[in-house]
């Protein structure tokens, strides 16, 4: 056996790289669709950094509608720099900014556009985010990125044949100003604009003019084709996540593949559009001081690294700007806290150097570090056991495995084992591998590790490491009953546990947990685990309690789907929901709710269905508030929960005036997959601040 270098043409690409073959024996062939060179430089990049900025920040509006002043935009202290080093110093590799959402507002001064900033009384209308932000990201060594929407519900031409004419131009002003753009990314969103019309959108025109000005971006959008959506916004890719997709009759938006297709990718796929895991660190895509408590835990972001990194994706954490123009410390502070467990994680590599078996043929490729090295199994042979020798007991929760992807994916599944000492035991069973594959597991002690392999074709192998990461102390997990009694608990063994409902941050003197107590009227609670006399302690979890639903009963409401009770639309658990019958594609569905007593109420909250399945989901509603049952009042009509299928969270919606009600009444007007689906309601309730 002998390790030579070679050249390997493949299509429009060359590569070079090092691979373990006999002298007399060919390079592996290339195996189904293959990323280009452009698109393997972008899976490097791993991890980088959203950016959701524009009149929405000032507004509290997840979505805005075109109409807004653009005198809201008026950040007092702008500073594109803090967020290039903030990105820098999270360890991401990349910004991708939102140049301009659905409202239609350019963050440049657009020569297409009277919605700009140039209309703004930042900087004097003299001001450029878009120039600013390039300008930081090479400064930092950072790659730069933009996301323009294709609607644009304030610009007149919307809903015209002009209008595509118009996008490209837009598309063309920002991709020949701001240097070298990584990637473009295009949101699927279609809806109606000034004139009340939808466009058709030209997709071909707008991806000419982005390989025309920009050859080597990478195109995002719901089919790529140089990266596909995820098909959520929760942060997670599917444990079978293959790079590969079948696009042909699919379209963006409405006519894409189904989510859970787009989750998981295409076996065998037609083309390589590897997946983006795009997800926000706080609950809404835009700044709103209301989430300023809601930033995810160092836990939450934990588990997402693992199930989108780890699941052979990349990364696209939004990091809102917020009114000052800055990002907000507690979010940086929250990323500087998962660099420093993910650094602390694949700090030491326990595999490298180390001996490997690939069935019968001892190998350093796999175990060397350098993912442009690897181990080509025997052709024909689909299978392969891997062995590891780590040299001695060795402790570890981490396995890192790559496949050598510009020859294509070909695992299909791959089993992970340990040596106890007299018997290899099973740790772990998975589909695919990919470009990266991360799995998380209780610490062992083992010498060895076997995994073995089976794939569609020769197994290409890349990379084989081992971890041991830090443990990080379990957050506490709370509860309240249908009756407003609350329980907080943890799996660590022995914490002090203590909890504050005045929004501010536990610390170890506050008020210690030891027993279950009332919350009736709702409200915040916040909790942290310590232990070692406060010198070790867990992110902070909180839980936003409405009123308690205890004494409320069921006037009205729709059918009921055959085994799905009513009452689990208010019984304080948003893990169980209520079904109403499917009763036609147009069809509108209610619920009508006694609270018990008359009330001085501030809004209502929805809470959709949390399984991933978002058919049913509200999506249009009316609510409706009453003190006899009998007169009622229409206080939101015709409103929209923006954004819920993608992003289905708990929606918090505030009246223009507070009301005195006893009686409420939810009306959905229009369901997600209405054309078969009823209403699913997990949770309602009323706001009494």
């Amino acid at each position: 056996m002998n390790y030579i270098k070679k050249s390997l043409a493949l299509g429009v690409m060359t590569l070079f790289t090092t691979w373990h073959v006999n002298a007399q024996q060919a390079a592996p062939a290339p195996y189904g669709a293959l990323p280009s060179a452009d698109q393997i430089s972008w899976q490097k990049l791993g991890y980088y950094m959203f950016i959701h900025f524009g009149p929405n920040t000032f507004t509290d509006k997840e979505w805005g509608d075109g109409k807004e002043n653009p005198g809201v935009f008026n950040p007092t202290n702008l500073d594109a720099r803090q967020w290039a080093k903030t990105a820098k110093d999270a360890g991401m590799k990349a910004i991708i900014i939102t140049a301009k959402h659905h409202d239609g507002f350019c963050l440049w001064p657009s020569k297409y556009s009277t919605h700009t900033v140039r209309e703004s009384p930042w900087k004097g209308g003299k001001g450029d985010v878009l120039k600013d932000l390039s300008e930081a990201c090479k400064e930092y060594g950072l790659k730069f990125g933009v996301y323009l929407s294709p609607w644009d519900q304030n610009h007149p031409s919307y809903g015209t044949p002009e209008y595509n004419d118009i996008f490209a131009k837009t598309l063309e002003e920002v991709l020949t100003n701001y240097g070298d753009i990584y990637e473009m990314w295009f949101d699927g969103a279609n809806g109606e604009g000034p004139n009340g019309k939808k466009q058709v959108y030209d997709w071909p025109l707008f991806r000419s003019v982005v390989y025309k000005h920009q050859p080597h971006a990478v195109i995002f959008s719901d089919i790529g084709p140089g990266a596909r959506w995820i098909g959520n916004e929760s942060g997670f890719a599917g444990e079978t996540n293959w790079s590969t997709l079948n696009t042909d009759g699919f379209g963006m938006g409405k006519d894409a593949p189904k989510q859970e297709v787009l989750n998981t990718g295409d076996e065998n796929g037609k083309y390589w559009i590897p997946g983006e895991v795009d997800v926000s660190i706080r609950p809404g895509w835009f700044y709103s001081p209301a989430t300023d408590d809601k930033v995810k835990t160092l836990s939450q972001l934990l588990g997402i690294y693992y199930t989108s990194v780890g699941r052979n994706a990349n990364l696209l954490l939004n990091v809102p700007v917020s009114r000052t123009g800055q990002i907000h410390p507690t979010d940086s502070t929250r990323l500087m806290e998962l660099r420093k467990v993910v650094d602390a994680t694949f700090k030491t590599n326990l595999a490298k150097g180390k001996k490997v078996l690939v069935n019968a043929t001892q190998t350093t490729q796999l175990s060397d570090g350098n993912f442009d090295t690897y181990f080509a199994v025997e052709k024909g042979v689909k299978n392969a056991t891997v062995t590891v020798d780590l040299g001695a007991k060795t402790k570890l929760n981490r396995l890192l495995l790559q496949e050598y992807i510009p020859l294509g994916q070909r695992v299909k599944s791959f089993e992970v084992a340990y040596w106890d000492g007299s018997k290899f035991v099973v740790l772990d069973k998975q589909s695919t591998i990919g470009y990266k594959r991360i799995l998380s597991f209780p610490t062992i002690q083992t010498s060895r590790i076997r995994i073995t392999v089976e794939a569609n074709a020769s197994p290409v192998l890349s990379e084989i490491q081992a971890y041991l990461a830090p443990e990080v102390l379990d957050i506490p997990l709370i509860y309240r009953t249908k009756e407003g009694v609350v329980s907080i608990k943890t799996n660590s063994p022995d914490p002090l546990i203590t909890y504050t409902l005045d929004g501010g941050d536990p610390q170890v003197k506050s008020t210690p947990y030891d027993g279950s107590f009332e919350l009736k009227k709702g409200g915040m609670i916040k909790a942290r685990a310590f232990i070692n006399g406060g010198k070790e302690f867990s992110d902070i979890v909180m839980a936003d309690y409405d009123l308690s639903t205890a004494d409320w009963k069921v006037i009205n409401a729709s059918e009921s789907r055959k085994g799905s009770q009513v009452n689990r639309a208010f019984d304080g658990d948003y893990r169980t929901g209520w079904e109403a019958e499917y009763a036609g594609a147009s069809a509108s569905y209610e619920i009508t709710l006694d609270m018990g007593g008359e009330l001085e109420i501030d809004g209502f909250t929805y809470t959709p269905a949390t399984n991933g399945n978002t058919n049913g989901i509200v999506d249009k509603y009316n609510f409706y508030v009453s003190k006899n049952g009998q007169k009622w009042e229409r206080v939101l009509h015709n409103k929209t929960f923006g954004n819920i299928k993608n992003n289905p969270i708990k929606q918090q919606v505030k009246f223009p005036v507070k009301e005195q009600a006893r009686f409420i009444k939810f009306e959905a007007l229009s369901v997600i997959g209405a054309d078969q689906n009823g209403m699913k309601i997990n949770e309602i309730g009323v706001i009494v601040n």
